[in-house]
This record gives C-alpha cells, sequence and structure tokens, in this order.
C-alpha cells in the first residue's frame, strides 16, 4: 500500500470498495479452475466485496453459479456479479439484512427456486466497531454485532439445512481475534470465538448426515470493512505488525473456501484454516 493514496472519506460500516482508492485484489490471475466446484451452488453472505467477493470469483472459476447476499452496497454487488459472469457462471444477488430470520430465508427460497438446488454456504457477514473501552459500547453495538456476526450464521443454516445433503458444506467466517483477542473489538472478537464454537458443535451435530462444518479465520485483510472500521492512523499501520509485515489480500483468502468446499477437504469437518499472514495463534 502507498502512502496516503489509500485514503479516502469516511465510509459507514459495512464499507463500500468502490469508493478505495486502493482497490483489494479480488482474483488471482494464476488461479485456473479445474472443476472443484462443477455445477454446485453456493450462498455466500457478504459476498458484494472483499473475502466474500473473492470468494465468488474463486467459486465461479471452479464451476459454481452463486447467490451473493449483502446489505445495500448495490454498486460493489453489480462488479461482483459482472466478474462472476465473465466467469461464464451465473450469480444472483439479494440486498437485505442477515441479521434478520425472515430474510436469510429469503435468500435460500430465491437460490434454490433460481438454481433449483444448494450444496455450499458461506457465512460471511460481518461488521466490526473500534471502541477504546466497553463502556462506550452501547446495548445497540452488542445487539447489532452479534446478530450481524453470529446470530445470521444460525439464522442461514436453519433455512439451509432442508436443502443441503451428503457431501454438502458449510464454511463459517470467523477472526485471528477469536483466538488471541482484540482489545478495541471486543464485541466483534466475542461473535468471532462463538463461530468457533457454533463451527465445532454444528460439525458433530451434522456429522451423520455427512454435511461438513469448516470455518476459516483470516488475519489482517484489506478490504472496505477496514476503512470503514479505523481511522487513518491505524489504517497506516494496518497488517504490519504480522510476520509477512503486510496485509493479506481477498484473494489470498479465497482458496481456503475452494478447499473446504469441495471433495478435497473431504476428511475435514470441524477445523479452522488461518491464512493471517505467519501469526501463530495455537488454534
Amino acid at each position: 500500500m502507498k502512502g496516503e493514496g489509500r485514503f479516502e472519506a469516511e465510509q459507514q460500516q459495512p464499507g463500500e470498495e468502490h469508493r478505495m482508492r486502493e482497490k483489494p485484489s479480488s482474483e488471482k490471475d494464476t488461479h485456473q479452475g479445474s472443476g472443484k466446484l462443477r455445477d454446485r451452488v453456493a450462498i455466500i453472505t457478504g459476498g458484494d466485496s472483499g473475502i466474500g467477493r473473492a470468494v465468488a470469483v474463486a467459486f465461479a472459476k471452479e464451476g459454481a453459479n452463486v447467490t451473493i447476499a449483502y446489505l445495500d452496497e448495490h454498486k460493489d454487488a453489480e462488479e461482483t456479479k459482472r466478474l462472476v459472469e465473465e466467469k461464464g457462471r451465473q450469480c444472483h444477488a439479494i440486498a437485505g439484512d442477515v441479521g434478520q430470520e425472515e430474510h436469510c430465508r429469503r435468500i435460500v427460497d430465491e437460490t434454490v427456486s433460481r438454481f433449483g438446488k444448494l450444496d455450499v454456504l458461506i457465512n460471511n457477514a460481518a461488521e466490526q466497531h473500534d471502541r477504546d473501552s466497553i463502556e462506550e459500547i452501547s446495548e445497540d453495538q452488542l445487539v447489532r454485532t452479534f446478530r450481524t456476526n453470529i446470530f445470521a450464521q444460525f439464522f442461514m443454516v436453519k433455512a439451509a439445512l432442508k436443502h443441503l445433503k451428503e457431501g454438502s458444506a458449510i464454511v463459517n467466517t470467523t477472526s485471528v481475534t477469536a483466538y488471541r483477542g482484540s482489545g478495541h473489538l471486543l464485541d466483534y472478537s466475542s461473535t468471532k470465538g462463538a463461530i468457533i464454537a457454533f463451527t465445532r458443535s454444528l460439525s458433530q451435530n451434522l456429522a451423520k448426515k455427512k454435511i461438513r462444518v469448516n470455518a476459516v479465520a483470516p488475519g489482517p485483510i484489506w478490504t472496505p470493512l477496514i476503512v470503514s472500521t479505523f481511522p487513518k492512523e491505524k489504517v497506516e499501520k494496518f497488517g504490519k505488525d504480522v510476520p509477512l509485515e503486510r496485509p493479506g489480500q481477498p484473494d489470498e483468502v479465497a482458496p481456503c473456501y475452494v478447499f473446504l468446499a469441495s471433495d478435497d477437504a473431504s476428511y475435514m469437518t470441524g477445523q479452522c484454516l488461518h491464512p493471517n499472514g505467519g501469526e501463530i495463534i495455537n488454534g
């Protein structure tokens, strides 16, 4: 990242990628799809930008049709849709709040109606708020963060489960903060810890149905959520404290989701992958 070039006007959560001066990288040129997800159907929440967009593009390269669910970042969603369709696959975009169970049912129902089935669920939507003290976290913020980050995962799985079958996969996005904590992201890191417990517990619950449940715990990844969360001085230092001394890009995280969603991970459930720039968190 180059000096002041990454900074733009303050953004509202969860941020808009098209407004970022230094755009995240959503697609690896070296990734040549090999049909790992051929003709599968996936739902990706938070799929308009950042990690979600990179996952949608990677899935399309591997042969999947996707539904991307997002809050209200319509321009970003349109770009993700264009990128997926450029790969010859279909993309259905649905706007709304995944913190509401009725909307989660709508996402699943529209996906199955459009594509005829559902094979993969990627629970990726999240929000975070930088606060110096627990005293600064209002009840509204606390409830909102838990609704978006963990309640939504429960809601999406509940809605999707009747359509999933043997060989289906669920992948939940957690965070390195679930393992090492974060003094300025108390509510966010708490939800991410809950996602680890949810992933492990759900994997046991669904094992007899042969539905695999795993997680990905990214470290510092350059996404719209970063510039919409932190002040300029924190963004300047973002990601420089990991062994690789830089933030990661969304397209460096997406291969984890491809692996866990594909048959390559057929003997993995209840596990978590850690694309975090080399931080050892013993998770």
